[in-house]
């Protein structure tokens, strides 16, 4: 075989190469784009306007209102009331799912699934069963929603899904800004604040501390995670507190793990 025809097959083989990588990549890019839009579907059915405020005072038939009325409180909504989501549909579609999570201003707002026989079904499935990647955030199967301490699992996804937004709370002052986690279930939306940031490994003792029967277990639990921490974001919760604590995959090399720690308000 010639210089020439060894050059021609290397040049056939090196385009095939190229064009085959390209169609793995832009299938891959396709799909995780995909498995995003799909999330957005969900969220779009779930949403629900916060409650109107009521007009200002100078829009009312009398803008100073009676002396006898002067100290009467202001009933309506408050600006920062979380809102109230419409689950029911999502309850309909899967009994797998449980609640939804969304951290305010940040990408972060998903569906929870929690399936105690299956504890990672959801690792690699969407919302319908399918396979996907990016999986579902889920409930750690040793939880139910009365847990002391709701533990949530989510993929740190490199297209920025998911849980990687908890990246940025290994930043102090990305900490302060978004301090606060929504997390609705059938009995409603609860709010909790970060109170603390780590970085542990997956085999953790924070990971066994689901239920913490004595105020002696839960200060001792807390303060050895507290230790652990990046830094501390005001005071520790106190026992009979729920906590809530969202788990990422950080630094995998090392079997790294991001915790987020957040008290119910």
């Amino acid at each position: 075989m010639s210089r020439r025809t060894k050059f021609g097959v290397f040049a056939f083989l090196l385009s095939a190469v190229l064009v085959t990588c390209g169609v793995m990549i832009g299938g891959e890019l396709l799909s995780r784009q995909k498995e995003k839009e799909d999330f957005e579907q969900l969220a779009k059915l779930v949403a629900v306007e916060k409650p109107s405020i009521s007009p200002s005072p100078s829009t009312r038939p009398f803008a100073t209102p009676p002396p006898d009325f002067a100290e009467t409180p202001d009933e309506s909504p408050a600006e920062d009331e979380p809102a109230q989501r419409d689950l029911s549909e999502l309850f309909t579609m899967n009994e797998d799912f449980v609640g939804w999570l969304c951290i305010p201003e940040t990408d972060i707002n998903y569906p929870v699934m929690h399936t105690p026989d299956e504890p990672e079904r959801y690792l690699r499935r969407d919302f319908h069963g399918e396979y996907s990647e990016s999986g579902v955030p889920f409930l750690d199967f040793r939880c139910s929603l009365d847990s002391d301490n709701l533990i949530i699992y989510g993929h740190n996804m490199m297209n920025g899904t998911m849980f990687a937004g908890l990246q940025g709370y290994v930043q102090e002052d990305f900490c302060k800004a978004h301090p606060i986690v929504e997390f609705q279930t059938a009995d409603g939306c609860a709010e909790y604040r970060v109170f603390a940031v780590a970085w542990v490994k997956s085999n953790d003792d924070w990971y066994k501390a689901v239920n913490l029967d004595s105020a002696e277990d839960f200060n001792s639990a807390v303060e050895k995670i507290i230790g652990k921490s990046l830094f501390q974001v005001g005071s520790s919760p106190e026992s009979g507190t729920q906590i809530l604590t969202l788990s990422t995959c950080y630094d995998s090399a090392h079997n790294g793990r991001l915790l987020v720690l957040a008290a119910k308000i």
